[in-house]
């Protein structure tokens, strides 16, 4: 099992399948905060859904809109079901207390060079733990 030790923003525990990304996400114009999906045309994750899974990306890009988008997400039922994320900003740890899913970020190694989208992933924001259950 593959391990990293981060600091926990949001308290809860979740588990379920990660979404990997290596680029920033926008929230205003990069996410359709109703289906839950990634909209911003030239990122890696286009078109894909976050809804119900371990959302692990570097961080937020773009404007101040972003913690609004994702609080949407939140109240129409389509928010991740956790988020991992190293590069700590305002409006992304405002994004992920308003989205009110367990958050862990600034882990001791980068999760997005070492989890891979569909792997099992528990986030433990008690604790900061945040574990690959399925890795081989």
């Amino acid at each position: 099992m593959l391990t990293l030790r981060g600091r926990g923003i949001v308290p809860g525990v979740a588990e379920g399948p990660a979404l990997v990304s290596t680029e920033e996400i926008s929230g205003f114009g990069g996410i359709d905060p109703a289906r839950g999906v990634i909209i911003e045309p030239r990122h890696e994750l286009f078109g894909q859904c976050f809804t119900g899974v371990v959302l692990v990306f570097p961080g937020a890009k773009g404007s101040s809109g972003w913690a609004g988008f994702f609080q949407s997400t939140r109240l129409m039922g389509t928010a991740p079901l956790a988020m991992v994320f190293n590069t700590v900003t305002t409006k992304a740890v405002l994004g992920a207390i308003v989205t009110r899913v367990p958050t862990v970020v600034e882990c001791d190694r980068d999760p997005t060079s070492l989890f891979r989208t569909g792997n099992r992933v528990r986030v433990d924001a008690d604790t900061g733990l945040v574990t690959v259950l399925d890795d081989e």
